[in-house]
């Protein structure tokens, strides 16, 4: 899991271009979004397109369950292991 983490991580300074954050600067368990990494509701589907490309995961623009999985980078990852689990495996 901890792999997993850190290409999410990898993903969120790569395809939101934050040039002055490294990986190991974004807490696991921290907010994302408002006083966290400070992303806002662009940085969501711009996050969202680069990890369906990455992991082959799909975030549905009507699920209320989004919230929930954007909130930090330990969300993410459970979100993305256990769709890769339920889609057969590992991409």
């Amino acid at each position: 899991m901890e792999s997993l983490k850190q290409e999410i991580k990898e993903v969120i300074i790569s395809a939101l271009e934050l040039e002055d954050i490294q990986p190991d600067d974004i807490v696991d368990s921290e907010p994302l979004f408002g006083e966290g990494l400070g992303l806002d509701s662009i940085d969501a589907l711009e996050l969202g397109v680069a990890l369906k490309k990455r992991f082959g995961v799909k975030f549905s623009s009507e699920s209320t369950e989004n919230r929930k999985h954007f909130a930090s980078v330990d969300a993410l990852a459970a979100y993305i292991s256990l769709q890769q689990v339920q889609d057969g495996g590992v991409k």
